[in-house]
């Protein structure tokens, strides 16, 4: 059976908030997994009218493995293709860290204001079981950040509790609107 939107689990469930386990031996089952967490990541982005789906760790299937999936091309929604990296770890981070504007299918309609390192480097094992070594920066070294941190039970919002001016909520127009940290997040528990 195919993985579907609703088979992504948000907060508050706790298990976001779980490490996931490190993989030994890639067999069909974990491939398997790779291909339904690309299809309840299209299937999200197809009820998403503004968003894009561009990546996802197995934990936001409630699945403990270390597995991420990455679409190919942030630009082309019609490109449907993504890389799955399974053991990410990010061996050194590079540069200064930038802010941006973060958000994730597990968090629906917020996004906040996240300092990311401009560049990493990154180690992983393809779905062939072929080890990788990468040198990422922009967009994608950020996507690899947010979703690694998956992997350790820790989620963007962490990373910018308190600060004022950096959360925000998506309309139905597809436009962020300022949330207020006290009014909207904390006080409400928005996000805990």
């Amino acid at each position: 059976m195919t993985m579907k939107k609703e088979d992504i689990i948000t907060l508050p469930n706790p298990h976001l908030r779980t490490r996931s386990k490190k993989i030994g031996i890639i067999t069909d089952e974990v491939k398997r997994l790779a291909e339904d967490m690309i299809a309840a990541t299209v299937d999200w982005e197809e009820s998403r009218e503004h968003e894009l789906g561009v990546a996802l760790a197995a934990i936001q299937v409630d699945k403990l493995v270390r597995i991420i999936v990455v679409r190919n091309d942030f630009d082309n929604k019609d490109d449907r293709t993504f890389q799955v990296f399974i053991n990410p770890e990010i061996t050194k981070y590079e540069g200064k860290e930038v802010e941006d504007l973060e958000g994730c299918l597990s968090v629906p309609d917020i996004y906040g204001r996240v300092n990311r390192f401009e560049k990493i480097r990154l180690k992983a094992t393809t779905l062939e079981g072929k080890q990788i070594r990468m040198n990422l920066d922009g967009f994608l070294a950020r996507i690899l950040q947010h979703e690694i941190d998956h992997t350790n039970g820790i989620l963007f919002i962490d990373h910018i509790k308190g600060k004022e001016e950096a959360f925000f909520r998506l309309n139905k127009a597809g436009e962020l609107e300022s949330l207020d940290y006290d009014k909207n997040i904390r006080d409400n528990s928005i996000l805990w």
